[in-house]
């Protein structure tokens, strides 16, 4: 099981990386009517010269989630101890919080691929332009008799700007970065919502509005900028939301699958702290990390938890 799902997050990433940094997808060619006003904003430089860079979204988006999946997993990582003896030694594993932390981590980041992919999959099949597409197309309106009136133009010929500028221009709808950032902020919202310890009552809702207000501006940005229409805001958003909520549903699926399970296995979950310390569990080879079935317990040490 776990080399399949190794197959498939080198699948994702590979297919990311095919349509992010490599020409093996052509971008479909769009028409334009003559001095169209809904193209001809102006150009307010390369990606990197916005007030949102990639590289400041990039960073954002991968780094807070996980930065925050981490020092839970750190002031978490003692709550559940569990001690599996054999015939020399004890081991010890904390069987829950280390099985959540690798779900996030591992959802998250095969939810962020996705988006990625869904976006630049909108982008290539639809290859919509830009707000500031004639402004780098440069396109010779003489010579393609646009003086006789309105023409519709069709030719890939058609620009004389530069060609890295133009294959751009053509890709605004869906807008990766609205979709990215509402994306990253669903789901750090889910991740704040499965923490229950003190101190973060209001915590929790400041770092999810916070998120979710960044990602709003991102868009508004885009738009502010003339880099997207906001028709491409509004499907990332849908796109980056609905994948959250997907990935966030099948988590919950699979914690309500491991849930059910363990109770099968070990018996309701003791409510107090001494039914923890005094609650023993039999499980199988495969929890106990090498037990084969021996009797092994656990105890709670840290109030601070993870909502399982």
């Amino acid at each position: 099981m776990l080399y399949f799902q190794l197959v498939i997050m080198a699948g994702t990433v590979m297919l990311a990386y095919y349509f992010e940094y490599t020409d093996t997808f052509n971008v479909h060619v769009q028409g334009f009517f003559c001095h169209d006003s809904a193209y001809t904003k102006p150009y307010l430089g390369p990606e990197e010269a916005s007030a949102v860079p990639p590289v400041l979204l990039y960073t954002v988006v991968a780094g807070v989630p996980s930065l925050l999946v981490i020092k839970i997993y750190k002031s978490t990582k003692m709550k559940i101890i569990v001690f599996c003896r054999t015939a020399t030694k004890y081991f010890f594993t904390p069987l829950y919080v280390l099985n959540t932390f690798n779900i996030f981590i591992c959802v998250y980041a095969f939810g962020l691929f996705a988006t990625d992919i869904f976006v630049n999959a909108g982008q290539v099949v639809t290859g919509n332009l830009s707000p500031y597409f004639l402004t780098v197309c440069k396109p010779n309106y003489t010579a393609l008799g646009c003086q006789q009136g309105v023409r519709f133009i069709s030719q890939q010929e058609a620009c004389t700007g530069n060609g890295d500028d133009i294959l751009r221009a053509r890709k605004s709808f869906p807008s990766k970065e609205a979709a990215l950032s509402l994306y990253s902020a669903l789901y750090v919202m889910y991740i704040t919502c499965t923490v229950k310890a003190k101190g973060t009552r209001l915590a929790k809702p400041v770092l999810s509005l916070g998120l979710m207000c960044l990602a709003f501006l991102t868009g508004i940005n885009r738009v502010v900028e003339y880099r997207n229409h906001w028709s491409d805001v509004i499907a990332g958003f849908i796109i980056g939301g609905a994948i959250a909520v997907f990935m966030v549903s099948v988590e919950l699926w699979m914690d309500g699958y491991i849930r059910v399970f363990l109770t099968f296995v070990t018996g309701p979950r003791p409510e107090t702290h001494r039914q923890m310390i005094n609650h023993t569990l039999w499980v199988s080879h495969f929890y106990c990390g090498g037990c084969n079935g021996r009797q092994i317990s656990y105890q709670k040490v840290r109030k601070t938890s993870i909502l399982l």
